[in-house]
């Protein structure tokens, strides 16, 4: 059975890492059998996961969600590409080029997880991944100073570019947290989207609101988190 949809509140689920969620305490993780499932319970209802650009490039964005992927975990090669590849499903791959190749060091507790080295990303990306930037190194951008605000946005902007030769549209704010300052940074560095979290009052293509999917996410959480999110949200202003 379809889900109803109100195009003017997208559905863009959040994810971080697919592997081993043994040791998780920022619950950032889910195995490759659990986003199957949940991929599968997508497509049992119509569904279908695409990357945040093309979800919002739609003429219509009914059937459509939106898969985003934070941090680039060197896992997204070997953990979810293969299950999306299973469901004919794209995402938006949000990562870090100023740790390529590093670890998520920001993470105090649970292990070290590799992040993607620039081959990865460009390995991602030749899948018909959308590679989008998460910042330069995974600060919260409404503490930041001017200097480092501008190296965080327009830097990270200019490092893929050069990457993988073409212009990056979509931006994700490390730890979701925004503000005005920080969504006018975004915007003026060129970025034609912007997801966050819960941007609260804020609203429009700069300030997505998303959804995150988690290893205890079965069909009836799922569901209900679906429902919830058209009934809390604003549509989203300039869509």
């Amino acid at each position: 059975m379809s889900l109803p949809v109100d195009t003017r509140v997208p559905w863009v689920a959040m994810y971080h890492s697919v592997g081993d969620c043994s040791d998780d305490p920022y619950r950032i993780t889910v195995t490759p059998e659990r986003l199957d499932r949940q991929l599968a319970w997508l497509t049992r209802r119509g569904l279908r996961g695409v990357s945040v650009a093309e979800l919002l490039a739609a003429p219509t964005r009914r059937g459509l969600v939106g898969l985003t992927f934070d941090d680039g975990y060197a896992d997204f090669l070997t953990g979810a590409l293969p299950v999306m590849r299973r469901h004919g499903c794209t995402a938006t791959l949000f990562v870090l080029p100023g740790r390529l190749g590093g670890d998520n060091a920001w993470d105090p507790l649970g292990p070290r997880k590799p992040l993607l080295t620039a081959d990865g990303i460009r390995q991602a990306a030749a899948e018909g991944v959308e590679i989008g930037s998460h910042g330069l190194t995974h600060v919260d951008l409404t503490r930041a100073d001017d200097l480092t605000l501008k190296a965080e946005t327009v830097e990270s902007r200019t490092v893929l570019a050069d990457l993988l030769g073409t212009a990056i549209a979509g931006f994700c704010y490390p730890y979701g947290t925004v503000d005005r300052r920080a969504v006018d940074a975004v915007r003026d560095a060129g970025y034609g989207y912007a997801c966050a979290i819960d941007p609260g009052p804020l609203n429009g293509p700069h300030a997505l609101p998303r959804v995150h999917v988690g290893q205890n996410d079965t069909a009836l959480r799922l569901f209900l988190k679906y429902r919830l999110h058209r009934l809390r949200r604003r549509p989203v202003e300039g869509l």
